[in-house]
């Protein structure tokens, strides 16, 4: 059995010595200070672990969200004090097929819980089993947000289940030079679990009672004994952050950018929001769960406030000051200049190159893309589809060359050896300017074609890998047509209604946003119109090419496709090109189901661990200390 920390009881001397206070003798001097004696109340020392009884339950389903999936299997260990007391264990009929990807995850097949009971049956069962418990689950959202579901849909109301997580209690004990992460799958042969976690819930649940044993280990030494503290360890906000909670008091509420600086007034961390003081106050509070936050505020000397008209402007600010400063805690946007692009080159002969940089009249430009794996998938497409040459070295009009390997395979036409004429050649290369200026029709149906063959002869395999390489090519294309539509328009001028009666506008010219207002209720929009072109930044740069940065041509793009916005003026022509992409949205639409089902019952939140663990600074335990009326004693970073 494990060694957990389960407080003794007090010795008997120590229980009778908290009492009455005998009177003092006659005659004798009253002291100028006066000792006062407290009972000590069992609510002062909490519950102690050794008398909690955990009932560590794991769930099987149908699907990742209790909206549309259903259980199939409850696995459940009753737990005191390292022993264990009872397991419920069932199979549950879902009342609906259950998908083959679920069945090669878990093992549960249609045919297997035809015959079990439904959720209707288990679920009575179930809470009386756990009735008085505390429930313990790894990715507890997951496994509770079901069993919550189950009750709503059978009309049961849901018990006040006291819940612990063990994948938070993971992250908080646990270092990253000891588990690079809090998976089930990762902690079980860490802490040397009796049963390895497979995807069916009685052996997960059992493997998650092993590794709540190894966690209670180490709450020894944290001074951690009571069930109190347990549940309040994962809610304890750190104390770096906890100090820095002033920077918040001048933000501001409403629409706009937060910039943390530090030290040296440089730029931490940047980020947005539609109310910048509730935002900024949740960096000091237990809800921001992420390391390099923690790290980051503690950093920080103040936070500058960025107050926008709306959500739009905001976005905008944020993706340009990312840029331009490249905050060492922000992840995304930071180098936009290192997108990847797929250049059809201009000479004779052309071929496939992945750039960095578009260079109007140097040939066609296909993306861009957000890394290089991404680029390179598009390009295998491509060359499935297309027999361009793949060879790195520039062609000349006189063949020199002999056929390579390519050639004997078809994947090539040989200009090289003059099997294939220029103009030959041209009509090849013409279907990829084709796709990527309107029509990707002819480039992408022998693709689609070849992953039908491939499925229907049981090459499941290669046929994802191609359908993959696909759907990267048409989003690439769709992406490349979508920027075009606004690259081409001088200026362009959208509405929103901002739920007050008055409208935000945007002024955008060529892709990139060059004025941003809100027009109140009451006031004339035209009027305000006048007033933001007057004072609107004039883009430079070509006429028909983005003024704007990728990203943020596509966060105008979206606020334009947003419901109830509307085009107040247009100068040129906004269209999109026919036929275009539109006959592939549901074909991209089932790759990204297929994506999302691949693990369905992933946890996605940030749950990395970090590399130091938190600590209990010495003292009492913390809920003592705040019953007693003193400044309790928290968790804390080693320093």
């Amino acid at each position: 059995m494990p060694f957990l920390p389960f407080p003794s009881s007090p010795p008997a001397a120590s229980r009778a010595a908290v009492g009455a206070v005998p009177p003092l003798p006659a005659g004798t001097a009253t002291p100028d200070v006066v000792l006062q004696f407290a009972q000590g109340t069992i609510d002062d020392l909490g519950t102690p672990l050794a008398d909690v009884t955990f009932v560590v339950v794991d769930l099987e389903t149908t699907g990742g969200s209790p909206k549309d999936s259903a259980i199939t299997e409850i696995g459940a260990v009753k737990v005191r004090a390292g022993e264990v007391l009872g397991e419920f264990q069932t199979l549950v009929d879902p009342g609906r097929e259950i998908p083959p990807y679920i069945s090669v995850l878990t093992g549960i097949t249609s045919m297997m819980v035809a015959a079990a009971p439904r959720i209707e049956s288990v679920l009575p069962a179930f809470l009386e089993f756990a009735r008085g418990t505390v429930l313990v689950a790894h990715n507890s959202p997951f496994d509770l947000g079901f069993l919550r579901a189950a009750c709503d849909g059978c009309g049961v109301a849901w018990p006040a289940f006291a819940s612990v997580d063990t994948a938070v209690l993971a992250r908080r004990l646990l270092t990253r030079d000891e588990v690079p992460n809090c998976k089930l799958g990762t902690l079980a042969p860490f802490f040397s679990t009796g049963t390895q976690p497979c995807h069916r819930a009685m052996d997960d649940a059992r493997a998650t009672v092993d590794v709540l044993h190894g966690l209670f280990e180490r709450l020894g030494p944290l001074g951690v004994t009571s069930l109190e503290e347990l549940t309040g360890l994962t809610r304890n906000v750190d104390p770096r952050r906890r100090r820095k909670r002033h920077l918040a008091e001048s933000v501001p509420h409403g629409p706009g950018v937060y910039v943390f600086r530090g030290p040296r007034d440089e730029p931490l961390y940047v980020g947005t929001s539609t109310d910048l003081r509730t935002r900024v106050r949740s960096y000091f509070t237990a809800g921001e769960q992420r390391s390099r936050m923690t790290e980051m505020v503690a950093l920080a000397q103040r936070v500058e406030a960025l107050p926008c008209a709306h959500d739009l402007e905001a976005a905008v600010r944020e993706l340009r000051l990312i840029a331009e400063h490249k905050p060492r805690y922000n992840r995304r946007s930071r180098f936009p200049e290192r997108a990847l692009w797929v250049r059809l080159t201009d000479e004779p002969f052309p071929r496939l190159s992945v750039v960095r940089r578009v260079r109007p009249g140097a040939g066609v430009f296909l993306g861009p893309f957000p890394d290089r794996r991404a680029a390179d998938a598009a390009v295998a497409a491509v060359h499935e589809s297309l027999p361009l040459r793949q060879c790195t070295s520039r062609l000349s009009l006189t063949p020199l060359g002999t056929a390579c390997a390519l050639a004997d395979m078809g994947r090539c036409g040989a200009p090289c050896t003059g099997a294939q004429t220029r103009e030959e050649y041209a009509s090849v290369a013409a279907v990829f300017r084709a796709a990527v200026e309107c029509d990707p029709r002819d480039l992408v149906a022998p693709l689609l074609a070849r992953v039908e063959r491939f499925a229907a002869e049981g090459r499941y395999e290669d046929a994802a890998v191609l359908r993959d390489r696909v759907a990267v090519l048409v989003r690439a294309v769709r992406r490349r047509q979508r920027l075009e539509l606004l690259a081409a328009v001088p200026e362009l001028v959208l509405a929103r209604p901002d739920g007050a009666g008055g409208w935000q506008l945007s002024v955008v010219r060529r892709g990139r946003l060059v004025a941003a207002g809100v027009a109140a209720r009451g006031r004339s929009v035209r009027g305000h119109l006048a007033d933001l072109r007057a004072t609107a930044e004039t883009p430079l740069g070509p006429e028909d090419e983005l003024a704007a940065s990728v990203d943020e041509t596509e966060l105008v793009l979206r606020w334009m496709e947003k419901p109830g916005t509307r085009l107040v003026d247009l100068t040129g022509t906004l269209a999109s090109r026919a036929p275009g992409t539109g006959d592939y949205s549901e074909f991209l639409a089932l790759v990204e189901a297929g994506r999302a089902e691949r693990d369905p019952f992933a946890d996605t939140r940030s749950l990395g661990t970090s590399s130091q663990p938190d600590r209990l600074a010495p003292g009492r335990s913390p809920h003592s200390a705040e019953r007693r009326g003193r400044a309790p004693a928290r968790l804390a970073s080693p320093t």
